[in-house]
């Protein structure tokens, strides 16, 4: 037998067999995950074939098995640290449970994720985690659902959707933000969050396409200001897309008001930084004349001056539970679908003070 004959056996199942001492159709199961095979006998067959150096075909298994051991991941922006952290998270937990993962950025365009979530079906993905662009424009998931795809929604729910959802409670750290700004005088409060481009608006219009952490967020800026006797000023409520220009030309907005909010609430981490951009380039001291607050505890928010007070998001877990619970879809799991809420945290830092005129 040639060097390469010799080679070529090596990486087959068969060879793992007779170095596991089983027979062919057993290794065949406990490589491929299917089927009847003990854990002893599963843990032997591994261990030969990592011995070998055997690489499983996967397009080959597939066939047998109709899984691909693929999860496809669906999110808004790669370059925003929440999704990069959840995205990392994600991987994370999908690798720990044999998967491999192809990600799609969608940049929060309805349309890109319609395609993306097509390209992954055709790619045979076992199961798709999205974080939706729309609350309106969600057929193609529907479809996908219908189809009996796993899938679970990451960040963001949609109302009377079938399908299980992970995310933070995103009233609650709007609230506390709010709250927070509160009790150091201010009740000129504005607002600056996101909406999706496919429906741009402004709050009380009826084509408004908040998506359900938009929403909500929202929805806690009202309450914390309503528990204080605190007026609700719609003119202080901005919504646009998730871009930094967006953002900035909505704080820019704000600023142009006969009366300017004293203190801003952003609602990411790209927000964010947009509203930053604004206050800078007009000259504002914060928090000597503006306070800010921002959700998403990105890395750069501790290296600004002022470090940022920001609720942080507990991203990478959220990641972490999106794969673990579409893995259990995958294999059979057939309770009703849950909404998973994880809490956030008011990080306390320099960037909020009290409002100019009363010092």
């Amino acid at each position: 037998m040639s060097h390469s004959e010799g080679h070529r056996d090596s990486t087959t199942v068969r060879s793992v067999a007779i170095h596991a001492g089983v027979s062919t159709a057993t290794a065949a199961r406990a490589l491929g995950g299917y089927g009847p095979v003990s854990e002893m006998t599963r843990l032997k067959v591994q261990a030969a074939a990592d011995e070998i150096g055997y690489r499983p075909n996967r397009l080959a298994r597939s066939m047998i098995t109709g899984k691909t051991k693929t999860l496809g991941l669906v999110i808004a922006d790669i370059e925003n640290s929440f999704f990069a952290s959840a995205s990392r998270g994600f991987a994370d937990a999908a690798r720990r449970a044999g998967y491999d993962v192809l990600i799609a950025n969608t940049d929060e365009e309805p349309g890109m994720e319609q395609s993306a979530v097509r390209s992954l079906i055709e790619r045979r993905v076992d199961g798709i985690v999205v974080a939706p662009a729309s609350a309106k424009i969600i057929n193609h998931l529907e479809r996908a659902v219908h189809e009996g795809l796993p899938l679970v929604l990451l960040d963001r729910h949609l109302k009377g959707f079938p399908a299980d959802s992970v995310l933070v409670n995103s009233k609650e750290a709007a609230r506390v933000a709010v709250d927070h700004l509160i009790e150091h005088g201010h009740s000129c409060i504005g607002i600056v969050t996101g909406t999706s481009p496919a429906h741009p608006a402004t709050e009380g219009s009826r084509s408004l396409d908040l998506i359900s952490s938009g929403q909500e967020r929202i929805q806690g800026y009202r309450a914390a200001l309503k528990a204080a006797g605190i007026d609700v000023r719609l003119e202080y409520i901005k919504t646009g897309d998730f871009h930094r220009q967006a953002s900035k030309d909505l704080t820019n907005e704000l600023l142009a008001l006969d009366e300017p909010p004293t203190a801003i609430l952003t609602t990411d981490s790209v927000i964010t930084l947009g509203a930053l951009t604004a206050l800078h380039d007009a000259g504002k001291r914060i928090p000597a004349d503006i306070s800010l607050v921002g959700i998403d505890d990105a890395e750069w928010a501790t290296v600004v001056n002022p470090p940022l007070t920001v609720v942080a998001q507990p991203a990478y877990e959220l990641g972490e539970l999106a794969a673990q619970r579409v893995v259990e879809r995958i294999q059979g799991s057939t309770t009703r679908p849950r909404r998973r809420n994880l809490p956030t945290q008011l990080i306390i830092r320099e960037s909020v003070g009290a409002p100019p005129r009363t010092r």
